[in-house]
């Protein structure tokens, strides 16, 4: 029976691909692109810049860019955590705290999201304003089963489409994939074609894991290797004020065909600063929606 009900929420998540792949979010169109861009200099945020600091190729084509204050923009936080077996006692109590600790730190306006996976994935819940009700569901919980990562991380991905705001995903796990029904390719495609930008907290077996790193990197987001669930806490702050400290820059694209895989390439015009910034985005192509 489990088998069977994780079927059934793998063949609607690829359903929700198919849409996906005719309908990319993260898209060239009438209100342009917009790209989350991370500036650092050492460890401290790079604040204070403009659009005129700023230089963005599409396809190696220059693009003018405009910013926009990241304030004026509602977060969606979608928490995807690991709830295999393994996560059992002292672990699932740090992450129930360190989950917290990211939910303490979310605006009034801002909205979170509850996915779990272990054999199966499961949808637990959705986008709210109701912020307590992500972790009485977490408490919840008895963990057990193997570790659908990939899975989990696609359902993620669909709770951000088609939503309002900038959307940000965490994904938590201490073991590699033993269950998922997707392939790295294909999630990564997805990242792709999302405008979330994925972190994820890599414990155990999960550290040093490749598809981990490529999923999050597809996003321009981070993968981040911890040694106990200790220091979850810590780096869901950490995750929050990375987000937070973010650019959104913004163009409409000039010059470039429609259609296809765009890479891009930001830099900043000051020197000893470093940029992280997704890698790309697919355009939609002409004549679609």
């Amino acid at each position: 029976m489990v088998r069977r009900s994780a079927l059934v929420v793998v063949l609607a998540l690829i359903a929700s691909a198919a849409i996906a792949a005719r309908q990319p979010r993260f898209s060239s169109g009438t209100l342009g692109v917009h790209v989350d861009v991370l500036v650092m200099k050492g460890n401290t945020y790079v604040g204070g810049l403009t659009a005129a600091d700023f230089e963005l190729r599409d396809n190696g084509v220059l693009q003018k860019v405009d910013v926009i204050d990241p304030a004026d923009v509602p977060i969606n936080a979608v928490l995807a955590f690991d709830m295999s077996g393994s996560t059992v006692g002292r672990k699932l109590a740090d992450l129930i705290s360190a989950s917290r600790t990211l939910l303490d730190g979310l605006k009034p306006a801002d909205r979170a999201a509850l996915t779990t996976f272990n054999h199966a994935v499961t949808p637990r819940v959705p986008l709210t304003g109701d912020l307590g009700k992500i972790a009485s569901t977490l408490r919840e919980i008895d963990p057990e089963g193997n570790t659908a990562v990939l899975d989990g991380i696609y359902a993620a991905l669909m709770t951000t489409q088609a939503e309002p705001g900038r959307s940000l995903v965490v994904v938590c796990s201490d073991g590699r994939d033993t269950a998922s029904w997707l392939d790295p390719d294909e999630v990564v495609e997805s990242a792709k074609r999302s405008n979330a930008v994925v972190y994820a907290v890599a414990a155990g077996r999960a550290r040093r894991w490749e598809a981990l790193k490529d999923v999050t990197d597809a996003t321009g987001g981070h993968t981040i290797e911890i040694e106990s669930s200790r220091d979850l806490a810590a780096q869901f702050r950490k995750i929050l004020d990375d987000f937070r400290s973010r650019y959104i820059l913004t163009f409409v694209p000039t010059g470039v065909a429609e259609s296809g895989f765009h890479r891009l390439e930001v830099r900043v015009k000051r020197s000893g600063v470093s940029v992280k910034s997704r890698p790309g985005y697919i355009g939609k192509g002409p004549g679609k929606p």
